[in-house]
């Protein structure tokens, strides 16, 4: 899978501006401490604390996302599951992500769950006022013998869903990329390596579904080790 200097470069510039601020934060809380003294202890550490805390569960996230980490085999549910709600604990966007979701054949598949990591990460860019994400186990409408996982997003949506969509499914050229629309595009990507589709349906006006589906050709294939 080759992919463009510019897509490298999009992506390393939203980890970096994900990392700085907390990084900063730890960074800040020192200096206080080394200028001020011992008076502002207490709340110098505190700083360092939940600066050091987001930093972590950042990284844990990112990880999963963008590294190995989250193209092994026989990755845990539940490891990824707690990963990514801790990751959303003081989001604009709340999420719901219930024990039975996904289901066990579409997790089974190598890659599938990585792919959800990049969804949710690219729904925090449909959702810029707030909102609530739910990861469902159900597959509505969808045939029972696909093994596919929906994510529904409620909330106020920007002005276009397409150039998020472009993005998604890779027609968007890679000069038009921005930072924005870097996220969609990865997701996209990763989804068509490990054997995926995944489509973002509008429902309602503050409504759009993310639906991820185990394509039938690639039924337990994934990418070479």
């Amino acid at each position: 899978m080759l992919v463009d200097t510019r897509v490298l470069e999009l992506l390393s510039s939203r980890l970096c501006h994900d990392l700085i601020s907390p990084v900063s934060a730890v960074n800040n809380g020192v200096e206080l401490i080394n200028d001020i003294g011992n008076s502002v202890v207490d709340e110098a550490m505190k700083l360092i604390g939940d600066s050091a805390q987001v930093t972590a569960r950042r990284l844990r996230l990112f990880r999963l996302a963008y590294g190995r980490a989250g193209s092994e085999a026989g990755l845990a549910i539940s490891s990824v599951r707690q990963t990514v709600l801790v990751y959303a604990e003081g989001s604009r966007v709340a999420m719901t992500w219930p024990d039975n979701a996904p289901d066990e054949a579409f997790a089974a598949h190598r890659g599938a769950l990585k792919a959800l990591v990049n969804a949710t990460l690219f729904a925090e860019e449909l959702l810029p006022y707030g909102g609530t994400l739910e990861i469902t186990a159900s597959q509505g409408t969808e045939s029972t013998a696909t093994p596919m996982c929906r994510i529904i997003l409620s909330g106020r949506r920007g002005p276009s869903l397409s150039p998020f969509t472009e993005a998604l499914d890779g027609s968007l050229p890679v000069d038009d990329l921005t930072p924005r629309t870097i996220q969609p595009y990865v997701t996209g990507l990763f989804a068509r390596a490990f054997g995926l589709d995944v489509v973002l349906r509008p429902v309602e006006p503050e409504r759009v579904d993310l639906v991820l589906t185990v394509l039938p050709a690639a039924s337990g294939e994934a990418l070479p080790a």
